[in-house]
């Protein structure tokens, strides 16, 4: 069973940077995209950023290029992935979830629904 995992959050202050983590296992198959996504309050859930094994392609949101960068750890059956984030505004304020398309397919879907295992979420507060 594919299992998430999500850590790091917390609470900082604007332009400061915050790194979280995306612990996943039971990837019997190297052949995912883990995306990151994010929801605030009264808002929609929304993609941040995606990166997909074997070929290692990364994607963002246009709100987040520049500032957050994603990167993995891969080893049998686990990846770690990594969406450091930097200069940090409130209106990245969110619940931040990963969750794995698995198979991949070969892109990273805008759409939730298509994705096939998720994490309980973690809080990242920005304060202004």
């Amino acid at each position: 069973e594919v299992q998430l995992v999500e850590s790091g959050g917390g609470l900082v202050q604007a332009g400061e940077s915050l790194r979280l983590s995306c612990a996943a296992s039971g990837l019997i198959l190297d052949d995912y995209a883990i995306k990151w996504f994010r929801q605030a309050p009264g808002k929609e859930r929304e993609g941040v950023s995606c990166i997909s094994s074997p070929d290692g392609r990364a994607s963002y949101a246009d709100s987040v290029k520049g500032r957050f960068i994603i990167s993995s750890d891969n080893a049998k059956n686990t990846a770690s992935v990594y969406l450091q984030m930097n200069s940090l505004e409130p209106e990245d304020t969110g619940v931040y979830y990963c969750a794995v398309r698995y198979p991949y397919g070969g892109n990273c879907p805008e759409s939730a629904p298509l994705y096939d295992y998720w994490g309980q979420g973690i809080q990242v507060t920005v304060s202004s």
